[in-house]
This record gives structure tokens, sequence and C-alpha cells, in this order.
């Protein structure tokens, strides 16, 4: 189902507020709510199926993954609200108090406060945030602001979607499992506050719609297209094995069928790896559209600060008609 038609006449009627800066007219990560000249609220939510058996990594990995929609506009996390949907049989209390405590831990780590929840009864277990940041109104990413000549950067490996898939079919091992979860469980806030000591011209995080549905969606809203190099792309090795050996997600197929008219491929490129691209990802990394003086700069910062895959993956290129993606070897 496309949401997104379903929802077209709302965006027009919404954007009558000329307080509410950004809406979901362009499918950017958060709203965006002007309260003064100088202070925004930034608002999103989300929440996901569990992408480990350990109740505590799982909270980590959800609230991690819920807040970074408001670093992917430039924010300040502030309040957070739990949302459960919890089973009513065949979970015990302490693995649900367990996963509260995972979520709590990441929340208290963004220096954002717990201001209460909700919780309903529902078959299959889902967890996640309702998130408020706060943004100055002039310093706001969006993902429909990245001009030609600028290069891109994403902060996290690709791949996670094939191994947690994997993983539930045997065919991925514990230690592959846990690296995957520790970039899941991390936040992007180091992320975001070292890509703000630069001058960034427009942002979104990697994740449901994969690399490419994501990064489509920036050419878009931007009206350009963008060149990525797939050996410079932070990924996971062995998420390449698996899809060779016919792991998919759920969804990699619709990710496919959202871009496959937006895609070139330049050089030689298998199934493997153009399925890659279109893995979905758990609290994926931040893509960031910025000059390309400042990208070897803001690479080498994260790599300081405790980042080692950080990379300069591509560069943006006028849309000569039609916005799209380029993938080279």
């Amino acid at each position: 189902m496309d949401l997104s038609e379903i929802v077209k006449e709302f965006a027009g009627a919404a954007k009558t507020d000329p307080n509410l800066l950004v809406g979901f007219e362009t499918g950017d990560d958060a709203g965006v709510y002007r309260l003064t000249d100088e202070l925004a609220l930034v608002q999103t939510v989300d929440y996901i199926t569990p992408v480990v058996d350990d109740p505590f990594l799982f909270g980590q990995v959800a609230a991690a993954n819920s807040i970074s929609d408001v670093y992917a506009m430039g924010g300040r996390p502030l309040t957070a609200m739990n949302l459960c949907n919890f089973p009513a049989k065949n979970i015990d209390k302490g693995s649900l108090r367990r996963i509260l405590e995972g979520g709590f831990s990441k929340i208290k780590e963004a220096g954002a406060t717990l201001v209460g929840g909700h919780t309903v009864r529902d078959d299959e277990l889902k967890y996640g945030l309702s998130v408020t940041g706060l943004i100055n109104p002039r310093r706001i990413l969006t993902n429909t602001a990245a001009r030609p000549g600028d290069r891109l950067v994403l902060t996290k490996p690709i791949g996670t979607g094939v191994i947690i898939t994997g993983y539930r079919r045997g065919q991925a091992s514990d230690d592959l499992l846990m690296r995957a979860v520790t970039w899941m469980a991390m936040l992007n806030k180091v992320s975001c506050e070292t890509m703000l000591e630069f001058d960034p011209h427009s942002c979104t995080d990697i994740t449901g719609f994969g690399l490419s549905g994501h990064a489509l969606g920036m050419a878009r809203g931007s009206n350009v297209r963008m060149r990525m190099r797939f050996e410079d792309i932070p990924k996971y090795d062995e998420s390449l094995a698996l899809i060779g050996q016919g792991v998919a997600t759920s969804v990699t197929a619709s990710n496919l069928q959202v871009v496959q008219d937006y895609l070139t491929f330049s050089g030689s490129f298998n199934d493997d790896e153009k399925g890659l691209i279109v893995d979905p990802q758990t609290s994926g990394g931040l893509f960031i559209s910025l000059p390309a003086e400042q990208a070897p700069r803001l690479v080498a910062r994260l790599r300081e600060r405790g980042n080692p895959i950080a990379a300069v993956i591509g560069e943006v290129v006028p849309a000569d008609g039609r916005p799209g993606l380029e993938f080279l070897k």
C-alpha cells in the first residue's frame, strides 16, 4: 500500500499553518514546528519488531532507531515517550521490563527525558519511541537541499537487514549478528554533533527503504542526481555472501520496485551487489550532503571521535532533467 497517495491531500492542508516548517509532504525524517524565531520543535515517532532475542539489546536498538530521526534533522532530543505493543501471553514481565530498560538507557545517553508512554496488547511484539527535540529554525536539515558539487558521507555500514534475516534462518553467526547490533544500538548523536560543526546542506538517516530508497528521496526532493562508488560504501562483507545464498528480507523486493526506474549502474554489478543497496536497515547511519571541501574533514573528525568506517561515498551532480541515482565501479 502506497501511503503517500493516501496522505497527499492532508499534506497540503497541514501546510496552511506558517509555523509548520517541515511536514510530511516530502517524506522527511521528522516534522518541525516553529515556536519562536530562534526555537522549533522536532517531532517523530517510530517502532519496530525485535531484531535480536536479547530484550535489553532490542530496547536499545529500537530507541536508537527512533531517536535517530531527530539527529537526521540536525536537532537535539528533549523528551521521549515509550510506545509498547506488547503480547498479553507467552512473554514474561521480566523481558518486557528489560526492553524498557534498554530503551531508557539510550534515552539517557541522548540527554533526553522519558516522560511517559502508551501500551497496547498486540500479538506481535513491537517497541519504539515518540521523540520531541529542539532545533534552531535557521539550521534545519531536510532531505530537499542537496546541491550539485556536494559530497556524500555515510556514517554506518549497510547490510543489517539481510544479517537479521539470515540469523533467523540459521545462516548468520552470533558474532556477525552482534557486530551488526552494536552498530544499530549506537546513537547518531556524535555524528549529528560533528556534522553541525560544518555546513551541511541536507541529511537523512538510512533505515527501512535502504540506502537507495533514502538517497533517492533526497535526490528527488533536491532535484539532483547522486553518484555513489560502491567500493567506498561502508558495508558488512558477509551481507553480500548472505544475499548470494538467497537470503532476502520481506521488503527487499518492494524497496527495489520503488527505486528501479531511477537507478543506473556503471561498471560490472552482480545481483548480490544490487540487492545490498536496497537492503532495509534498522537504526542506520546518517547520509549527509555537504560542501566538497568539508567532506574529508568531517570524515576525519568522525574517525577521531570513534567512528572507524565513516566515509565519503559519492557526489551530487545536476539532475539534467531527471533526478536519480548512479552507482559506479
